[in-house]
């Protein structure tokens, strides 16, 4: 295990809890080459999965395990389960060559950190960052998860036999440039997005449009809701008044029908009177009536229950008789029925004492047969159990014999392939020892390697100064340019915030009534300031077209000659305003104050058909119509559209020329930058190629030194192989020997075999007579159960 990364040096991996690492374990990473030697189980492909892992790895398959919790410590017989895992890398990012987030620590810690069925998080120095992060942090130094710089078994081979697709992320990763690929991947997707959010917004802004040609007609659908809502009202107006005026006339109506019903009453009131007298002399006659009825009613009653009654009895009879009768029948059936059984009993009874008879017969001999039975099975159950004994003991004894002789040959054949390996193996030590022996290791080419190794130091020196010096000025352009991005962004911002309130104070005020009688208020000019009082002043008789052609018009007339002088302290309107010739008349007779108090003073001194307005908007009329100024008018809303509208189109040029020049500064701080970036990145190859260099020329001196222990190791190496190699041929030579010598002196069995067939052909014909006993056995005890089954029924 060495530096893995041509870029950011790997200098320690700490594990905690990560699969057989249960206790907080450091391994430290050095310059040239970092080994883990141990037997197979001790965790060296643990060590390899942790730095995939912290490297942003998301596979379980590539981990080993069926989930990502499979990397948690699972616990042993002796120790419980961990509930977390955490791998920390530590990192040399002295040359800043780390992405800008993270370039501002020469040192960096890389951690992962999972909890049980929670999933992992990410830090780089303590702050959270995403996987995403960690991984391009790791592509923009040519290493990752699955780069190539982590060779597993099989992994050259897989390279050797890769398709030109595939060694083409090989490529890329030596080239250092699968950061940007991973960049440009997620750029691609961002675009995409915004792509999409583009697309709906066209349809959105067509959906938009849609509902504003549907609220323009419906506006003019108000406007003329509103018309037909004044005449609705002065029709109901007039219907109420005719209704009351019929309404008059039905109550006259219904007054002289009150006064002749209102004599009918007394009239019917006196006969009232006379029938109540003759009901009073009859009620005295009445009550000896209702006694006798009484009377003739309870005989009645009487006279009814007891017929009821007789009726009652009489059925009763009946329904006895006809009971009585059929019980008779019934009696005479039953004992006809009894004679026919008492007559069956008989036979049947007679039957079963002659079977009873038999049967008792049979059962005194059953006693000596079944007893002779059990005797002749006993003596077969002996005589099969001495047999099988027998047979036991010999073929044990047999089994024993060959087990002994079955083992040694097996022994004997495993101590000669043994011996033929052992003798095999020393021939080729010995063989492989000569042939080291002839090469000799040039001392001359390591110390050439170190003066190479520390020349291309100062190369990379030098060059890293030169990098340091692009990226301070490729921040400080970064930043000019940052700050250009904002100025042109606010006032393009602002530019185009302008052109959408313009467009929609536009698109507002062109929704006018009528396309056919455009309304007055598109003719007039008011100053600034003054919308609200001309509003209150002509209020909805400003959508009302000049047009005489029109339904509802204005129409032209000649000046007043003699028109009335309006309150002193108050300005004409005809002079705040520019109108076509018909308002003539009206604005010469609208006065406009300042403020609410002064409106209500003068307008007790306002001449008939003059009106004062507020510039607040409230308004006093010389037949004491007032309408306050909290009261906001659409023509007065309108009007300050409309200024608005000639402040925001001189506003536009301004703004349009601000961003021209905002738009230069930002172009030239984007060339500046665009300058430096280059220059950075033309220093930073230089920096790469120096340490690509420098690390090649350190590969060479790390490959010379290996060479020479490498040599010495496994001399020493082969020498002990050597030694145990022979020691283990002469001991499996004496052992083969011992073995063939104890197979030699085993006796042959042959007449333990003899004896063991002959006493199974006799178990078999004790076993025969044994089953022929046991049957004539179980007969017996069924016949005889079947017998006193028979005899209990018969007695039942």
């Amino acid at each position: 295990m060495g530096n893995t990364s041509t870029l950011l040096q790997f200098n320690k991996l700490r594990l905690t809890g990560f699969k057989s690492f249960v206790d907080n374990t450091e391994l430290h990473i050095s310059l040239g080459l970092t080994g883990v030697v141990g037997p197979n189980g001790c965790g060296k492909s643990n060590l390899v999965e942790a730095l995939r892992w912290v490297m942003g790895e998301t596979s379980a398959k590539q981990m080993r395990g069926s989930g990502m919790d499979d990397v948690i410590f699972g616990g042993t017989a002796t120790r419980p389960q961990r509930n977390s895992a955490e791998v920390v890398l530590a990192l040399d990012n002295n040359d800043r060559t780390a992405p800008a987030q993270f370039n501002d620590e020469k040192d960096l810690e890389v951690s992962r950190k999972i909890e049980r069925e929670r999933g992992s998080t990410y830090r780089v120095n303590g702050k959270e960052v995403r996987a995403r992060d960690v991984q391009l942090l790791f592509a923009d130094s040519s290493t990752g998860a699955r780069s190539t710089a982590m060779v597993s078994q099989g992994r050259i081979g897989a390279v050797i036999n890769a398709k030109p697709q595939q060694r083409r992320g090989l490529l890329e990763e030596a080239a250092g440039i699968t950061g940007l690929h991973s960049r440009r991947h997620e750029a691609e997707l961002r675009l995409r997005g915004a792509e999409t959010n583009l697309e709906r917004l066209d349809d959105i802004m067509v959906t938009l449009e849609t509902q504003l040609v549907n609220l323009k007609k419906q506006t003019r659908q108000a406007n003329r809701y509103t018309n037909l809502s004044d005449h609705i009202r002065k029709a109901e107006a007039t219907l109420f008044y005719l209704r009351w005026k019929d309404a008059e006339a039905a109550l006259a109506k219904a007054e002289e029908t009150m006064r002749s019903t209102q004599g009918r009453v007394g009239e019917l009131t006196g006969l009232a009177g006379k029938a109540t007298t003759d009901q009073a002399a009859r009620a005295e006659a009445l009550p000896p009536l209702r006694l006798a009825e009484a009377n003739a009613a309870a005989e009645l009653h009487r006279i009814t229950v007891a017929r009821d009654n007789l009726a009652i009895e009489e059925q009763r009879i009946q329904d006895a008789t006809d009971q009585s009768r059929q019980r008779l029948e019934q009696i005479a059936k039953d004992r006809e029925r009894a004679i026919a059984f008492a007559a069956d009993a008989t036979s049947t009874s007679k039957k079963l004492s002659a079977e009873q008879g038999e049967i008792e017969i049979t059962r005194s001999a059953e006693t000596e047969e079944h007893t002779a039975a059990a005797e002749a099975l006993a003596a077969a159950n002996t005589q099969v159990e001495e047999t099988e004994t027998a047979l036991n003991t010999a073929t044990a004894l047999v089994a024993d014999i060959d087990a002994q002789r079955n083992g040694l040959t097996h022994r004997i054949g495993d101590l000669e392939q043994r011996l033929d390996r052992m003798t095999s193996r020393a021939e080729e030590i010995e063989r492989q020892r000569a042939e080291l022996d002839t090469h000799q290791q040039d001392n001359t080419t390591v110390d050439e390697a170190e003066r190479t190794v520390a020349s291309c130091a100062v190369a990379v020196e030098a060059a890293l100064d030169q990098q340091r010096e692009a990226e301070e000025t490729r921040t400080a352009t970064e930043q000019a340019l940052s700050r250009a991005n904002a100025a042109f962004q606010d006032a393009h911002t602002e530019l185009a915030r302008l052109k959408a309130e313009e467009t929609a104070i536009a698109k507002i005020l062109d929704a006018v009534e009528d396309d056919l009688w455009p309304p007055l208020i598109d003719a007039i000019t008011v100053k600034p300031g003054f919308e609200a009082a001309l509003g209150a002043a002509l209020g909805e008789d400003l959508n009302v077209p000049a047009d005489e052609a029109a339904p509802v018009h204005w129409r032209t007339l000649a000046p007043l000659s003699s028109a009335l002088t309006l309150p002193k302290g108050t300005i004409p309107m005809s002079e705040l305003v520019e109108a076509p010739p018909s308002l003539a008349r009206r604005l010469r007779q609208i006065g406009v104050v300042d403020t609410d108090d002064q409106g209500i003073l003068m307008a007790r001194s306002l001449a008939q058909g003059q009106r004062i307005v507020s510039r607040e908007g409230g308004l006093w009329r010389w037949d004491g119509y007032t309408v306050l100024s909290e009261a906001t008018t659409p023509a007065a809303v309108r009007l300050e559209q409309r200024n608005r509208l000639a402040e925001l189109r001189g506003m536009l040029d301004a703004a349009t020329e601000a961003v021209g020049e905002v738009g230069t500064v930002r172009d030239a701080a984007r060339e500046a930058e665009r300058a430096a970036r280059n220059a950075e990145q033309n220093t930073s190859r230089a920096v790469r190629e120096a340490l690509q260099t420098l690390n090649v020329a350190r590969e060479t001196l790390a490959s010379k030194k290996e060479q020479a222990t490498i040599h010495e190791s496994r001399l020493i190496a082969l020498n002990e192989a050597l030694e145990t190699a022979v020691a283990d041929r002469d001991e499996s030579a004496q052992n083969l020997s011992t073995q063939q010598t104890e197979l030699a002196h085993l006796p042959e069995p042959l007449a333990e075999r003899e004896n063991i067939i002959r006493m199974r052909t006799e178990l078999a014909k004790h076993r025969n007579y044994q089953v022929d006993c046991y049957s004539r056995h179980d007969q017996l005890e069924r016949l005889a159960q079947e017998r006193a089954n028979r005899l209990q029924s018969i007695a039942s």
